[in-house]
C-alpha cells in the first residue's frame, strides 16, 4: 500500500484541490478529498450545511467503494491472474447517480490513497464533469 508522504504544503495542496474542484466542476454543490489510508475526510467545500456525521459517512462510503473487502478481493484475483505485483489500484474513477445528484470519485494520480469527491446536480453534463475533474486532478497531482 502506498503511504502518504507528509511534505510541507500537503494540506495547502489538498485545500487548493478541493477549492478548484468546487469552482471548476460544472453544477458543483460540494467537493472534498478523502484519505484512503485512514478513511478520513481531509477537506471539503459545500454550498449547504451538512451534519458532521454525514460528512464522516461520506468518507467511510468512499473508502468502501474503492477499497472495501470485496473490491480488494477482486483486485487481488486480477493481480494474481495477470502476474501484477504493484500496489496500484484498479478502480480509479467511480460515478454514482442518486435520485437528485451525481457523485464523482477520482483517485489522485500520484497519491493513490487520496480520492477527490465532487457532488453535482443530476442534470450535469457528465462528459464535462469528467473533463474538468480530470484536468484539476492532473494539475494538482498530489
Amino acid at each position: 500500500m502506498a503511504t502518504k508522504q507528509m511534505r510541507p504544503g500537503f494540506s495547502d495542496q489538498i485545500m487548493g484541490l478541493v477549492k478548484s474542484l468546487r469552482t471548476d466542476a460544472p453544477d458543483c454543490l460540494a467537493s472534498g478529498a478523502v484519505d484512503m489510508s485512514t478513511g478520513m475526510l481531509l477537506s471539503y467545500e459545500t454550498v449547504d450545511n451538512h451534519p458532521p456525521e454525514v460528512l464522516d459517512l461520506l468518507a467511510g462510503a468512499t473508502l468502501d467503494l474503492f477499497q472495501g473487502r470485496t473490491v480488494q478481493m477482486i483486485e487481488d484475483v486480477f493481480k494474481e491472474r495477470r502476474g501484477v505485483e504493484t500496489d496500484q489500484h484498479f478502480f480509479q474513477e467511480i460515478l454514482v447517480n442518486s435520485e437528485n445528484l451525481t457523485h464523482l470519485f477520482v483517485r489522485m494520480n500520484d497519491q493513490q490513497d487520496v480520492v477527490a469527491v465532487v457532488v453535482c446536480r443530476k442534470a450535469v453534463n457528465v462528459g464535462m464533469l469528467f473533463a474538468q475533474v480530470r484536468r484539476v486532478v492532473r494539475e494538482y497531482s498530489i
